[in-house]
């Protein structure tokens, strides 16, 4: 209330996403503005300024640029390095500052990266379209963008995991396999070596044929259940361990498709009564589905002609 009333101005700054970070009931009465990470010709006129007000060496145009690179947008942090160079450049009494002594004292770069903030899943997700969208050249830039920043590579297998579930599916049933050997593989390696297995799982998953039949699949039967009420299980689908199970009748009834024509109980029915054929299972005309809808047309096929004939397939 003190801030609707102007009692209290609140101004704040935050490298965290707002949407997460500050109260909904705050968030709705304040203004937001966006700080994009600055152009390297903006950098460059910082790197400018400060060596004209602190009395910096000369640097190489080379190890500005190098400078550049690694503040990365971020003004604060080009700053405090120029600051650091300074203080080392005075103890050393250069005259100017090489490119080759600028490599040896900022050592190995860091991209700015915040392993549990925003920029963190926005990365993962680019990732993750990447190999949905085919393109391996891209998945493999954000996979590495990702271990460079300190991703745990062992977060990365389970992506890679997942990716091959939701998005590959059972139009190439090899591209989970490999996932899950691609997390072994590190998990006996270690970095840096298990991390090529990551790269040539990712390299696999976005060259494979997409489905998402599978996905779109379960989320359908989960949502269905969620819904419909709780139907009993039929009483030949159900198991019959004892005598008396077996005098109710339990399993009576029960077609065992290993006996029957090509393995396959025509006409017998697996949902509880009542229910519609459902339809969750649509494979996709890529891939391995290519076979597998061909395979499901045919059964269907000979579920219609039992059923026409009173329960008998045709072809029996």
């Amino acid at each position: 209330p003190h801030v609707e009333s102007g009692l209290f101005t609140f101004i704040g700054a935050t490298t965290e996403n707002p949407s997460f970070e500050v109260n909904s009931a705050l968030l709705s009465r304040a203004a937001v503005y966006v700080l994009q990470p600055l152009s390297e010709d903006d950098l460059k006129q910082i790197v400018a300024l400060a060596q004209a007000e602190q009395a910096l060496p000369a640097i190489e145009n080379v190890a500005i640029d190098r400078l550049v690179a690694y503040a990365d947008g971020d003004a604060r942090r080009l700053l405090n390095t120029l600051e650091t160079l300074a203080m080392a450049a005075t103890q050393e009494k250069l005259a100017e500052i090489t490119d080759a002594w600028l490599l040896k004292v900022l050592g190995e770069r860091m991209r700015r990266y915040d392993k549990g903030g925003e920029q963190f899943y926005d990365t993962i997700s680019a990732l993750h379209k990447s190999v949905r969208g085919s393109d391996p050249d891209a998945a493999l830039y954000w996979l590495v963008r990702m271990l460079d920043g300190g991703a745990d590579p062992r977060y990365m297998a389970r992506r890679l995991v997942r990716m091959a579930s939701e998005d590959i599916g059972l139009a190439d049933p090899r591209a989970l396999r490999l996932a899950l050997d691609a997390a072994e593989v590190y998990e006996r390696l270690g970095t840096p070596e298990g991390e090529l297995a990551l790269a040539e799982c990712v390299v696999y998953l976005a060259v494979a044929p997409k489905s998402n039949a599978v996905y779109k699949a379960y989320n359908a039967a989960r949502a269905w259940v969620k819904k419909d009420g709780t139907r009993p299980v039929p009483m030949h689908l159900r198991n019959a361990p004892t005598k008396l199970m077996k005098e109710l009748d339990y399993g009576k009834g029960y077609r065992y498709a290993h006996d029957e024509e090509g393995g396959f109980a025509a006409g017998e029915n697996y949902l509880p009564e009542g229910m519609p054929e459902p339809g969750f299972y649509q494979p996709v005309e890529r891939g391995l589905e290519i076979k597998i809808a061909q395979k499901l047309r045919a059964l269907r096929d000979r579920n219609a002609s039992a059923d026409a004939s009173g329960g008998m397939d045709d072809d029996a």
